[in-house]
């Protein structure tokens, strides 16, 4: 076999091979070079903790109240318990949406066509409690809880108190209570299924 015809072959051996692996194949001299999809994450040692944004547990409750130094501060019936995490990259979007798809949750049966998932808080005429809780953004540094990643304090108050009045003006002020900003908070419940959901606004904001 003269030395055209064996280089034909490894050509044609070359591009079957790269057909078989789905790749392009490589130009003479160029070396193969493997990218790595970029991911915002946190790192501690080893491990690693993906960052998202603003952070909702809703739980469809019978009845759920507050209670802070002994005091119940607010206490509604049947309707939606919202615990609310804030991330520290927050933006006014993740509020709307955060609003926006907690209010609209077909989280409740229809009476009337008997549909288990049919009907939001607001066709119920039902009642929403938001509670602030930091903690939703806690990862383990070993087995101590931390908690960098979530909104800082003073900042927080001010965007938190903002998204419960956006909850009030989209739905009824008298239907809309929440906890104790920043407090030593007691959280009743009776968790209505018990059905219980977890809303991220990742990738729905601006940022």
């Amino acid at each position: 076999m003269c030395s055209i015809d064996f280089g034909i072959m490894q050509f044609q051996q070359r591009i079957t091979f790269n057909r078989e692996t789905k790749q392009r194949p490589l130009s003479p001299g160029r070396s193969a070079i493997v990218r790595h999809r970029r991911t915002n994450r946190v790192s501690f040692g080893r491990r690693k903790q993906t960052i998202v944004a603003m952070r909702a547990v809703v739980q469809r409750v019978a009845s759920a109240s507050v209670e802070v130094e002994g005091r119940t501060v607010s206490a509604i019936g049947p309707g939606l318990l919202v615990l609310v995490g804030l991330h520290e990259t927050d933006v006014e979007s993740d509020a709307e949406y955060i609003c926006r798809k907690v209010l609209n949750m077909r989280l409740f049966p229809n009476d009337n066509t008997g549909k288990t998932w049919d009907q939001n808080v607001m066709q119920r005429n039902y009642e929403v409690l938001l509670v602030s809780q930091f903690t939703l953004y806690g990862v383990l540094k070993g087995n101590k809880p931390d908690f960098h990643v979530a909104m800082p304090p003073n900042a927080a108050k001010t965007f938190y108190a903002s998204l419960v009045e956006k909850f009030q003006k989209s739905y009824r002020i008298d239907a809309v209570k929440d906890g104790v900003f920043g407090a030593m908070m007691k959280v009743n419940l009776v968790n209505d299924g018990p059905v219980t959901m977890q809303l991220d606004s990742c990738g729905q904001s601006s940022k």
